[in-house]
């Protein structure tokens, strides 16, 4: 799918296809961006990540390929394709690729 053009309603798209990977990148695409949520698309190369931080919102982190460590309060979990991660709203948590990794993040604000 061409960088910058929104995603077609009413048409499966392949989550692969959204996001590609960079060398030395994170990438991102927004999917869908409401008021009371976002839905982003991620790609990151092995060993890159996002530095600790924290939402005022819970965050569903479905990973699409590869495989990451997620922190959250202190405390790593690994997680890879085909799984599902919850991080709490309000909790520092922070994210690294051990291998080439994209994810789907679904914040919902309401």
């Amino acid at each position: 799918m061409p960088k910058g053009r929104k995603v077609e309603k009413g048409k499966a798209v392949g989550l692969d296809s959204l996001v590609g990977y960079q060398d030395g990148a994170v990438v991102s695409r927004t999917v869908i961006d409401k008021p009371e949520g976002t839905v982003t698309m991620f790609s990151f190369d092995e060993g890159e990540g996002l530095s600790e931080h924290t939402a005022p919102y819970d965050a569903m982190v479905l990973v699409v390929d590869g495989e990451a460590e997620i922190t959250v309060a202190g405390k790593v979990d690994a997680v890879r394709a085909g799984e599902m991660f919850i991080i709490p709203a309000g909790s520092p948590h922070a994210l690294r690729a051990a291998s080439r990794f994209k994810m789907l993040l679904v914040m919902v604000r309401a």
